[in-house]
């Protein structure tokens, strides 16, 4: 059975784009691309998709971060974020995944079915979302200009572990930039602005 696809996305040339590398692959249909999530809401109830795949900013600034009851009628359904501009981390966690502008047809497609995974597996976001300790502190000495070997000599780890660290807060921010981290600890008091040099 093939898993149905809605991709709402502004862009006629990102939301085609991305429909011939799913398509590429016989698991997925792409079923519909909209423009906008309220032209969206105007189909929801004969679309019934397995997956959307939304660039979060389609939804106006104050509802962003409230996902769950813009769809509550979606209960099975996954939401994978499509990401080519900064979107607040906490707006990030609300989804299963997160597709990257830069992602090839093999990433996304694994990364869809992480999505149905997760929608399957009963897990707090929040808590799948939070950084641990060791996280935060390897997310704060990057801020600070850190490089990998500094901070496994600082925690006395290696410098592997210091990249599965990095990983890990890449996928849990939805973050890949050291500048968008250094934002990103500031915003939740990770560091003050006086500490990044």
């Amino acid at each position: 059975m093939r898993l149905k696809i809605v991709i709402v996305e502004p862009s006629i040339i990102i939301s085609t784009g991305l429909k011939r590398l799913i398509e590429m692959k016989k698991d997925f249909e792409v079923i519909a691309l909209i423009a906008d999530y309220y032209h969206y809401l105007e189909k929801i109830h004969y679309l019934d998709p397995d997956i959307i795949i939304m660039n979060p900013a389609v939804v106006e600034m104050k509802k962003r971060q409230h996902l769950e009851e813009l769809f509550s009628e979606l209960k099975n359904t996954a939401f994978v974020a499509l990401i080519y501009q900064y979107i607040e981390p906490e707006v990030v966690k609300q989804y299963h995944a997160m597709i990257d502008i830069s992602d090839d047809g093999e990433r996304i497609t694994r990364k869809l079915s992480q999505a149905i995974n997760a929608l399957n597996t009963p897990v707090d976001l929040a808590e799948k979302n939070e950084l641990s300790e060791r996280e935060k502190e390897v997310l704060v000495a990057l801020a600070k200009g850190k490089i990998n070997k500094e901070i496994a000599e600082m925690y006395h780890i290696s410098i592997h572990t210091v990249i599965t660290h990095r990983k890990n807060i890449i996928r849990k921010t939805g973050i890949k930039s050291i500048s968008g981290l250094t934002v990103y600890a500031i915003l939740n008091n990770l560091i003050s602005i006086n500490d990044v040099e």
